[in-house]
């Protein structure tokens, strides 16, 4: 789709870039979006200066979107524009953070949720304009920051009720989810190799096209170390996931008279399920390499361990700022004083960088 139903606060058109191209650059160009360099995508920058970090985990969703995006004829720019703003709402140590943040949240009978947060960075946070709060996104980048991983009914969640629940989201907020998983699943087996905790043998047993494509590289690069023979296997199975999603998503469409081919964005909205998908094929490599990867790095001694360490160093820091609220910098109190104070310290923390959270911990005496 190359239209959209505006923006919250109407601006006249560029002269030069149209509105999902702007709204591109704003997320590039937002705080938040910076952050991304110095927070945890699987594996601490203390291992190696190598292992993907959330920035370049976006930056690799973003090729991935685009290219599928490409090739289905749809909106490239509203596509990118998604993938790069998909994460920004993750709080320090990624999914491990999220998840005691919400426990934390629970306790005031709220939640914390990175794609909610997300949207509360574009709509408030993020303010550098004069004429009107928050970046002013289009409703399209607005409506897949919290549709691309899920749908909600109405009622669901009263706060969104804007969002059009109950129906599907364009094709491109369908593609984010979807190619998030094509990275991250191969990211995450190139760098627990060099972590040490992928053995080959152990992937050729667990995922059937990892040993198909490890077959073929022994037979064509003979003598190959086995680090760039992961590379290539790994180059390999992203190109057959990519694959496979275009190839699923032209198959469900073509069993949806209505969608028109992809580009009938009103008949995708009221399709029952969503059209985005993988084949068969790709969604039984894609679950193997889940298996896989959790049992042997997820969920590893090493990795484990650390998430435990910073689960409580999280819980520490909140306990402390709901008791002196005055730790925390006045301009940020400021600011935030319309919101209760559990929300304040929330917020406060889910913005922070991991390298910015240890200093402000170790500062208090978090430990």
């Amino acid at each position: 789709m190359e239209s959209s139903r505006g923006r919250r606060y109407p601006e006249l058109a560029h002269s030069y870039r149209n509105e999902f191209r702007r709204d591109r650059d704003r997320v590039v160009h937002a705080r938040a979006f910076r952050r991304l360099e110095n927070k945890t995508q699987v594996f601490t920058p203390g291992l190696s200066d190598h292992f993907r970090n959330r920035l370049t985990h976006t930056l690799e969703v973003s090729q991935i979107a685009r290219t599928v995006a490409s090739v289905l004829g749809l909106s490239e720019d509203l596509t990118e524009a998604l993938a790069l703003a998909h994460d920004i709402g993750h709080p320090p140590f990624g999914h491990a953070g999220e998840a005691e943040l919400d426990s934390m949240m629970r306790r005031f009978g709220e939640r914390f949720d990175h794609n909610m947060h997300a949207l509360r960075i574009v709509e408030s946070f993020e303010n550098p304009y004069p004429r009107f709060p928050g970046l002013n996104l289009t409703f399209e980048v607005r409506e897949g920051i919290v549709k691309h991983s899920r749908d909600f009914a109405p009622g669901e969640i009263p706060e969104l009720d804007e969002y059009l629940p109950g129906l599907r989201p364009p094709l491109e907020a369908q593609l984010i989810d979807l190619c998030d998983e094509v990275a991250y699943n191969t990211s995450d087996l190139d760098d627990g190799y060099l972590a040490g905790l992928v053995d080959i043998e152990e992937a050729r047993g667990a995922v059937d096209r990892f040993a198909e494509l490890y077959e073929v590289t022994e037979y064509q690069f003979p003598g190959l170390s086995d680090r760039v023979r992961l590379k290539e296997v790994v180059r390999g199975l992203i190109d057959g996931l990519v694959t496979g999603l275009i190839e699923g998503t032209i198959e469900a469409c073509s069993a949806c008279d209505a969608c028109a081919g992809l580009i009938d964005v009103d008949a995708v909205r009221l399709y029952p399920e969503r059209v985005a998908r993988f084949t068969a094929e790709a969604a039984r490599t894609s679950a193997q390499l889940k298996k896989f990867l959790r049992e042997s790095v997820y969920e590893s001694p090493a990795l484990v361990r650390a998430r435990s360490e910073s689960v409580s160093q999280i819980a520490g820091l909140f306990q402390l700022l709901l008791a002196h609220p005055e730790r925390m910098p006045a301009v940020y109190l400021a600011e935030s004083a319309d919101q209760p104070l559990h929300r304040q310290v929330c917020d406060y923390i889910a913005g922070m960088t991991d390298g910015f959270f240890l200093r402000t911990a170790a500062q208090l005496g978090v430990s």
